[in-house]
């Protein structure tokens, strides 16, 4: 199954759009369960993401931190960086655990974030969370 992520970790580096969607099973599955209103199905519609995103981000880059075979799933641990068309810079980082079978990805459940700008402390996040400040110790 590694042998799946790694083809499709260097097809997207390689802004190869049709090589990456050769890899997903025309039913793919995608979630984000942190985000439930971006899940969709289909191999079509995995294409014309990442056709969007080639075009708005010509330099994008994807690495592999690291990747973990689980039985038929693949965790792999993204970074993905470059700079949108209008000159932001684009920086994702994040888990995707893909559901492999016979050569395909048939699902995917994604956890990628926008890596943060601007630096924001502990203290001011759990603040954030809970409504109170923690206590240093």
């Amino acid at each position: 199954m590694s042998e799946v992520t790694d083809r499709l970790a260097a097809a997207l580096s390689a802004h190869d759009l049709e090589g990456a969607a050769a890899l997903f099973h025309e039913n793919y599955r995608s979630e984000q369960p942190a985000h439930p209103g971006r899940a969709f199905t289909g191999r079509a519609q995995m294409h014309a993401n990442w056709a969007a995103m080639f075009a708005g981000i010509p330099d994008f880059r994807s690495e592999v931190i690291r990747s973990v075979d689980d039985g038929d799933t693949t965790w792999i641990e993204w970074d993905w960086s470059g700079n949108r068309s209008d000159g932001k810079a684009f920086h994702m980082r994040g888990v995707a655990l893909f559901q492999v079978s016979e050569g395909l990805v048939i699902a995917g459940r994604l956890y990628l974030e926008d890596v943060e700008e601007e630096l924001v402390g502990i203290e001011e996040t759990v603040e954030s969370l809970s409504g109170r400040r923690p206590q240093k110790q």
